[in-house]
């Protein structure tokens, strides 16, 4: 179980893991041992995240989601499949995290009296400035 809050756990059978050989510098290790992982995770078959985290998700997945509703995650970062295998997990748990954080909702204000006073006194200023560039030059 992949745990997220202190409520939510991910069953292990919605994950799949893939080990494949890394991109990038590192020599043999790099050429013959496969130490990346690429984790999949189907985001619209997991009935723990309710309907509108599970949109926030997939919103925040963006390209790194399929047109079938599975996230994948690639960890190459470090040179063990273990670390990269803890790497991938704790990102996607950051990213469920992130998705069931709801968002505030905008409380819509009016802008005061004195701050379209300012706003049209800069415009004013700014106008004179550019008025005064427009002068043609006293060639007499």
């Amino acid at each position: 179980m992949l745990r997220i809050t202190d409520d939510i756990f991910i069953d292990e059978d919605l994950l799949q893991e893939r080990f494949v050989r890394a991109s990038g510098p590192g020599g043999q290790n790099v050429n013959k041992v496969s130490t990346a992982v690429e984790l999949r995770f189907d985001v619209r078959g997991c009935g723990v995240l309710g309907g509108r985290a599970r949109t926030r998700l997939e919103r925040l997945a963006g390209s790194r989601l399929t047109d079938e509703g599975i996230l994948v995650l690639r960890a190459e970062r470090f040179r063990t499949q273990e670390r990269n295998r803890s790497d991938a997990r704790e990102r996607l748990a950051d990213l469920i995290r992130q998705a069931l954080v709801e968002p505030k909702r905008r409380i819509a204000t009016r802008p005061t009296r004195a701050s379209k006073e300012r706003r049209l006194r800069s415009k004013t200023k700014r106008s004179d400035v550019k008025r005064l560039r427009q002068g043609k030059p006293d060639l007499s």
